[in-house]
């Protein structure tokens, strides 16, 4: 990776931490949950997902709905207990990543099953609401001397290969179907290490691009793919699920006009506004500027 995208790239993430205070825990800010009726809105502890979570708050503000932040909260094992528990009231969540976690055993794949099995799986008092089109999905990237070198396409074509190859990807991915776990039962892959890095942010890029890893675990949105020319591998086997952007409310919360207007918004987001989008966000641009602006001109805002 260039070394000014490495830069900005973390440079985001250290925004985003600072938004929820550097070694606080964002659960912990005001006590947990809000106590004066407004509806918190919570994000994991990505850029992208900050972002999301960002333009829903915004939307909703522009709608005269109170709204306070809670980003950055951490990984799905640590914001889906927060949203149960009312710490939290509302986060954007990717489709089959969620449904994976409450099924491991799952076998949809498609973004019409994948949404119907999250609505029967979700725990009593929470709620899935309208799926947008736009979609980031987990993929293992390759550097493009990688896949020249043994001839990768697919993930399956890792098969012969993963003993001499390192894979890296979030520390969560160790144990996750859809991570190690998972390339080990549906493809039969056992690399040679496994090195825990981060979310599909700068770790993990700088890591692939400079030889320390082979093969990462890296978001389809990141415009990354396209400046460093990585290689996604085909999932021929659809281990890495739809992966649709989907608000999660608690039910208590979900009143016609917070539907409404999260229906807008996702009815308006498309995958290319999202890898838009985190280029602005990796050039250090502020989250609520970029979120009030693509509001604006979805005209969603005034």
């Amino acid at each position: 990776m260039k070394k000014a995208l490495i830069v900005a790239l973390a440079g985001a993430t250290l925004v985003s931490l600072t938004a929820c205070g550097i070694g606080k825990d964002p659960l912990a800010a005001d006590g947990g949950g809000s106590s004066d009726g407004a509806i918190v809105v919570g994000s994991a502890d990505f850029p992208e997902s900050q972002l999301i979570a960002t333009i829903y708050a915004e939307a909703l503000r522009a709608n005269g709905i109170d709204v306070t932040e809670k980003l950055n909260i951490g990984s799905r094992e640590v914001y889906v207990p927060a949203i149960r528990d009312g710490s939290i009231d509302l986060l954007p969540e990717y489709s089959g990543a969620l449904l994976q976690y409450l099924d491991s055993a799952t076998t949809a794949t498609a973004s019409d099953e994948v949404t119907e099995q999250i609505k029967a799986k979700l725990p009593a008092g929470l709620i899935a609401l309208e799926p947008s089109p736009a979609e980031d999905k987990d993929v293992l990237a390759v550097r493009q001397e990688t896949a020249d070198e043994y001839s990768l396409e697919t993930i399956e074509d890792l098969v012969p290969h993963a003993g001499e190859l390192t894979l890296g990807g979030p520390p969560e991915w160790k144990t996750r179907e859809n991570g190690v776990a998972g390339l080990k039962d549906r493809y039969g892959l056992t690399f040679k290490e496994f090195l825990a890095l981060d979310a599909g942010g700068p770790l993990t890029l700088n890591a692939l691009l400079s030889g320390q890893i082979e093969v990462a675990d890296v978001f389809s949105t990141d415009p990354a793919m396209r400046s460093e020319n990585l290689v996604a591998l085909e999932d021929t086997k659809h281990l890495f699920l739809a992966e649709n952007i989907t608000p999660i409310i608690n039910e208590n919360k979900a009143g016609d006009d917070v539907r409404a207007v999260l229906a807008d918004v996702s009815a308006a987001l498309t995958t290319e506004d999202l890898i838009a989008m985190n280029e602005r966000v990796a050039d250090l641009e502020d989250m609520g500027d970029i979120a009030r602006e693509w509001l604006q001109d979805k005209g969603l805002a005034s």
